[in-house]
Parts: C-alpha cells; sequence; structure tokens
C-alpha cells in the first residue's frame, strides 16, 4: 500500500514537471532586459524580454518580436537551451505515457506487480533526465545573456522551468526509489506453509495418499 501510495505521488509530480517544461518551451518570456533599471524601463515602457525562441521589445505601447531564425548563427547557449526543452518535453511525454500503465489502478492482461515496477523504475529515469535536461537549460540561459546586458530580471517561463526541473527531479528519484526492488513472488502462485519457531512444518496430504489408506 505504501509502494502504491508513493508512486502515485511520483507520477503526480512527474505530470507537473512536465507541464512546467512544456510551458517553459513554448513561451518566451524568459528574461527581461533593460538599460536602465526595471523600475524606471516599465514606467518609460522600454522593456526587452528574451527567450530561446525571439527576442521582443515593449517600447510606447508596441510590442514587436524578432524570431531567431537563423539557427546556425545563434549562440551556442540558445541553441542548446533550445535542444534541451525540446528533448526533456518529447521525453517527458513519453515518460507519462511509460509511467500511466505502470499505476496500480491500471491492469493489462496477464502483467505482475514485477512488470509494473520495472516499468515504473523506467519511467522514473526518464523522468530524472528531463529534469536533469531542463536544469541545464534554465540555468545555462540567463548565465548566456547576462555578460551581453547590463541588467536582467527573470520572466515567468523561467521560473516555470525551474518548476518543472525540481518537480520532475523529485518525482523520478521517487519512483526510482520505490520501483528499485521489486516484490517477488515466491512458489509462482502457489500456497505456502508458515510454522512457529519449534514446530515441525505441516506438510499438505496429497490426494494419491489418500488413495492409498483406503485400499
Amino acid at each position: 500500500m505504501a509502494n502504491s501510495c508513493m508512486q502515485l505521488c511520483g507520477f503526480v509530480l512527474s505530470c507537473l514537471g512536465w507541464i512546467g517544461t512544456v510551458i517553459a518551451t513554448t513561451t518566451n518570456d524568459w528574461v527581461f532586459l533593460c538599460k536602465y533599471s526595471l523600475v524606471i524601463c516599465r514606467k518609460m515602457e522600454e522593456l526587452g524580454i528574451k527567450g530561446p525562441w525571439s527576442e521582443c521589445f515593449f517600447s510606447s505601447g508596441v510590442y514587436h518580436c524578432t524570431p531567431f531564425s537563423q539557427i546556425l548563427e545563434l549562440p551556442v547557449y540558445i541553441q542548446m537551451t533550445r535542444a534541451l526543452m525540446v528533448t526533456g518535453s518529447i521525453l517527458g511525454l513519453l515518460a507519462v505515457g511509460v509511467l500511466l500503465m505502470s499505476m496500480p489502478c491500471i491492469r493489462l492482461d496477464n502483467e505482475d506487480t514485477a512488470s509494473k515496477n520495472k516499468r515504473a523504475a523506467i519511467g522514473g529515469i526518464v523522468v530524472f533526465i528531463v529534469g536533469v535536461c531542463v536544469s541545464v537549460a534554465t540555468v545555462w540561459f540567463p548565465i548566456g545573456v547576462l555578460p551581453s546586458e547590463s541588467l536582467m530580471s527573470f520572466g515567468f517561463s523561467l521560473y516555470a522551468g525551474w518548476a518543472g526541473a525540481v518537480l520532475s527531479l523529485l518525482g523520478g528519484a521517487l519512483l526510482m526509489c520505490c520501483s528499485s526492488s521489486p516484490s517477488r513472488q515466491y512458489g509462482d502462485g502457489k500456497p505456502m506453509y508458515y510454522t512457529k519457531p519449534g514446530m515441525e512444518a505441516a506438510k499438505p496430504t496429497s490426494s494419491t495418499h489418500a488413495k492409498s489408506a483406503h485400499v
């Protein structure tokens, strides 16, 4: 029962982490840029927004974005951020599907508990890898932007990525811990007989012995 509860908690954390990863990947509000202070830039409505997909400027009530179309000319940190976030989103989707089929409440034909635990462990490993990819991307991007800009503030997308990374790491670690030792099945489903200390084990009487007793 406790193992099932841990798997369910790991599944929920993994789903939330994947949702945060998708939000960070599909949105562009990673960092806010300003030549002065952020308070002055907000009042003057001269604020820059930069993400892995485009660079936007908000000036005098006009919001203008320039997409990064020249992939080969982009800095390394932008290319790696894109690759890591897209990889994390795809792997997260696959991991959620695998974990969904390994939940205790879902049963497939002729499937034992050991197979479900192995599937949950594999899903936990993939979710943990997703957390590592998102962690590297969300830390590397602001570090790469900082040398070229004077002032910078973190945006909503970056916070969503950090939350997704933490939840994915926690969910993956929880699934790996609770699924690393699958329950063993003794006797292939046959009944087991236990005895108290100092007593002989009671052996079941077979039908052949019963027949021979009447001869």
